[in-house]
């Protein structure tokens, strides 16, 4: 991995620097490079923006450092066939296993028929840049090429196809059972499948009648322990010349219910204020004129959603969390009509992903947009 420049704030929004702002995860780190040391893929599920990114550039980073393997990234999200797939994975490994130029298009010309990587050389810092062009028609013979080139390049490595649920969307309709039968000939490469959408990856990989059945170890990732999360953000604070007792932290964890992406953003805010002393009173003050920032984004979504759906959204926001999303407590406490009504509406904020479901518990998915509806 490349050198990262130290950052000015080091509460991160994007990307990954060091362990040095890393907060925690220390028993998720090591669960998954454990599961990866010892031959298991896993799956990794966890909500958006509750840091799952983070988490594989942590693990990749330690398990380089110590020169065991190499670690590969493919981010799916905007893939939309098995052509763009392989695209996306080619770009991630190729010409990175090999240490020169005659290596690399030796490699080049042994292991790739099907596709057309084309690779050129910066003229100043010698870093090779791939471009690469799938057939449609030969997508698979360009995927069994790629692994190949990974399985007999003598390295471990490791390859995460993040948001993998998008294949589900794919129009080929075999590419599951097409990944499962390659990826298990591999004997020096594991996976890590992780994604956003809990539902259909634990349909993927939980169900029996799906290619993937029982094939991987199922993780789940969660918020970071508060207490954790408290130590991490007072230190930081403390080496800027700010102070935050842990009542106060405490106070703003609570209010973004510890989702990981929305606590980072109102730290980055705190911190950039370069208030001396942080109290509950400008806590509320900087998560206002974030809510104030993104009104005309959240009055957007309302406009694409339903009355009903409307009305639904604002009620669990206002409670925070829904544990009886059908009881008959709420629905009659927020005027939400029938319970019919109730139930295709939250299926519909599911779908859309502005609401959260964790294991029966409803929340508003985007804690800034909860904190404006309860205005």
């Amino acid at each position: 991995m490349t050198k990262k420049t130290i950052p000015q704030n080091p509460f991160l929004l994007t990307g990954y620097v060091s362990p040095d702002y890393f907060c925690d995860r220390e028993q998720e780190t090591q669960k998954l490079i454990s599961a990866l040391r010892n031959g298991r893929n896993l799956t990794l599920i966890s909500p958006r923006r509750m840091g799952k990114t983070g988490l594989i550039w942590h693990a990749f980073h330690l398990m380089e450092q110590q020169g065991e393997e190499r670690c590969f990234y493919v981010d799916l999200y905007k893939t939309d066939s098995l052509k763009s797939l392989v695209e996306e994975l080619a770009k991630a490994v190729i010409g990175t296993l090999d240490t020169t130029e005659d290596k690399i298009v030796k490699q080049l010309s042994t292991f790739f028929k099907s596709l057309r990587p084309l690779l050129s050389f910066d003229s100043l810092t010698g870093v090779p840049t791939l471009s690469v062009d799938v057939k449609p028609e030969l997508a698979e013979h360009s995927l069994v090429e790629v692994f190949s080139y990974i399985e007999q390049s003598g390295k471990k490595c490791v390859v995460v196809f993040d948001e993998f649920q998008t294949i589900a969307n794919y129009q080929e309709k075999n590419v599951e059972a097409l990944l499962r039968s390659h990826i298990q000939r591999l004997s020096s490469v594991n996976f890590v499948f992780s994604g956003s959408q809990r539902h259909v990856l634990e349909s993927m990989f939980a169900s029996a009648n799906r290619p993937f059945y029982q094939s991987t170890q199922m993780m789940h990732l969660a918020e970071i322990p508060k207490s954790s999360y408290g130590q991490f953000a007072i230190s930081k604070l403390k080496t800027h010349h700010q102070k935050m007792d842990a009542d106060t932290f405490d106070y703003l964890y609570d209010k973004l219910a510890g989702h990981t992406w929305y606590v980072q953003v109102l730290l980055n805010r705190l911190y950039e204020s370069n208030v001396s002393s942080i109290t509950t009173s400008l806590v509320d003050n900087v998560l206002s004129e974030i809510v104030d920032e993104n009104e005309a984004t959240f009055q957007t979504f309302l406009r694409l959603i339903t009355p009903a759906q409307a009305k639904l959204l604002k009620a669990i926001a206002i409670e925070g969390t829904v544990q009886e999303i059908m009881g008959q407590a709420f629905i009659h406490k927020h005027h939400l009509g029938a319970t019919s009504t109730v139930k295709s509406a939250a299926k519909a904020l599911v779908e859309k992903e502005l609401i959260l479901d964790s294991q029966g518990a409803y929340q508003v998915y985007d804690r800034f947009f909860a904190l404006w509806l309860k205005r």
